[in-house]
């Protein structure tokens, strides 16, 4: 059932806009006695459900009594970013995801059914697992609040996968991350409907049934002159409320470029990038448009790790971005890669099959990210300020932009709030 949406691709939600809809859906369910907020982390900052939390806690009060950052295999929030993200918020409210202890398993998905979904691709059961406070909370109203955009695991984000990934378990985490790999993210991405989904929506239907979960979802995208702009809100709770958030974000999300860019230059925001991990959005939303023989050139001044969790970081650092055919036969060869098969996945989607080159030019300070250490991994290696100086943001526009030397490259500010393609690679 819709409870609320407003959403076009000329709208421009105000916080005044948000929090009335989101008000108006939740006077609808009447009172509620304990609610659990699930938000997305500090990753997702764009997506305004720091707000929307915030929101909820001022219209709950004291019946909103946990909120759970649907974490995944992220790093925990840290007090500046909880209050940066939730504002007056008490930060007391905030549980801490443990996605490889304190999870529960609702019940598995055939093996045969997911084998089916990805045309014999993966023969493996998957299972919906959940954070256990979801259980065992006594909550009589979940809200599952977070930002729909294409994404190169499920096609689009959120609804079910805020619940089953974002506060999952390492299996059903790993795994779910390899079906979407093996199947193929280029097959998937900017696509509601897909295998991944697919096995996400079977969990639904079968194990999360009784679960009171309300999804609040936006549409963030950045507008032509380079802001960004909130143009849908949807509250519901079931498969529509996504479908037609899914409907909006293909609208203003996906680029269709008029030619395969040759050159590409993405700056990824200090403030939320400082891994492989998730800067590899960066390549993921791209790679549909870049030309064979192209060069992508990631701006990434906070680059200090591969991944956040460190046993991720550590299979890396150890095998690398060099392909599918690569990473497929490290995981038929490596116990530890088979074990971590989100890792595996990992590899496979930050790898540019050798098709362009992919450049990352990690900020100066200590900490980061050194050149042995991106080369290590199969990354070509820039200078940061050497480039900063050669591109300078100021003067560059989203899209295509000419230099004065005539070199043409494309510029985005935001890629994990869009999916860019040529239409000779999305079919």
């Amino acid at each position: 059932m819709i409870y609320y949406e407003n959403g076009s691709p000329t709208s421009d939600l105000s916080r005044d806009d948000l929090q009335r809809g989101l008000y108006e859906a939740l006077d609808k369910l009447g009172k509620r006695r304990k609610v659990l907020a699930v938000p997305p982390d500090y990753t997702r900052l764009p997506s305004r459900a720091g707000e929307l939390t915030e929101m909820s806690w001022e219209y709950y009060n004291e019946a909103l009594t946990d909120v759970l950052p649907a974490l995944g295999t992220h790093t925990p929030m840290t007090d500046e970013q909880v209050n940066h993200m939730f504002g007056q918020m008490p930060k007391t409210l905030i549980r801490e995801h443990d996605w490889r202890n304190d999870v529960i398993t609702l019940g598995e998905v055939p093996s045969q059914y997911v084998s089916e979904e990805t045309n014999g691709g993966v023969n493996f059961p998957w299972p919906a697992q959940v954070n256990k406070l979801l259980v065992e909370g006594g909550f009589d109203l979940i809200l599952s609040i977070g930002q729909v955009v294409p994404h190169e695991v499920v096609g689009m984000a959120n609804y079910n996968k805020n619940i089953l990934v974002g506060t999952g378990g390492s299996e059903g985490i790993n795994k779910s991350h390899y079906i979407g790999a093996v199947y193929g993210m280029e097959r998937m991405m900017g696509r509601s409907d897909t295998p991944v989904r697919r096995v996400f929506n079977y969990a639904t239907e079968k194990f999360l049934k009784g679960m009171p979960i309300l999804y609040v979802l936006t549409v963030v995208g950045v507008n032509e002159k380079g802001e960004q702009q909130t143009y849908g809100l949807f509250v519901g709770d079931d498969i529509e409320v996504f479908d037609r958030a899914s409907k909006l974000s293909l609208e203003v999300n996906f680029v269709m470029v008029e030619r395969p860019l040759k050159k590409t230059v993405v700056w990824l925001d200090p403030s939320e990038f400082k891994s492989t991990w998730l800067g590899n959005k960066s390549i993921y939303r791209t790679r549909m448009a870049i030309a064979d023989g192209g060069e992508l050139i990631v701006l990434a001044p906070a680059l200090k790790e591969f991944g956040e969790d460190k046993a991720i970081d550590r299979l890396i650092r150890k095998y690398g971005y060099h392909g599918t055919p690569a990473t497929l036969k490290a995981v038929a060869e490596n116990q530890d890669l088979r074990d971590n098969l989100g890792a595996a996945a990992h590899l496979i989607h930050g790898s540019s099959e050798d098709r362009f080159t992919v450049t990352y030019c990690p900020g100066k300070e200590e900490e980061n990210l050194t050149r042995e250490e991106i080369e290590s991994v199969g990354f070509r290696w820039g200078d940061f300020d050497e480039v900063m100086e050669r591109y300078n943001l100021s003067t560059l526009k989203e899209g295509f932009n000419i230099l004065p030397d005539g070199e043409e490259i494309y510029y985005i500010s935001s890629p994990a709030l869009g999916l860019w393609a040529h239409k000779d690679r999305f079919e």
